[in-house]
């Protein structure tokens, strides 16, 4: 059998990448994932969408900084 890694069915408009989060970004978004019933990486792929349609995205900074104001307000 000649099998090959990756997507079965390839997804147009998606690129694989690699990415390195802080553990506490991507538990923040599996909690959350469970309770809304939607997976986490399209919930963390909607919150850059948010962000870039909010104009807040000015540098790498900027993004740490609206996760963690988001984590802040999750966990009071």
């Amino acid at each position: 059998m000649k099998a090959k890694r990756g997507a079965i069915v390839p997804t147009k408009g998606k690129t694989r990448i690699t990415l390195y989060l802080d553990n506490d970004v991507i538990q923040y978004f599996r909690n959350k994932s469970e309770h809304e019933g939607k997976g986490y990486q399209t919930m963390i792929n909607d919150a850059l969408h948010a962000s870039i349609d909010n104009k807040r995205i000015d540098s790498v900074e900027t993004l740490r900084q609206v996760i963690r104001e988001e984590l802040k307000v999750i966990n009071k």
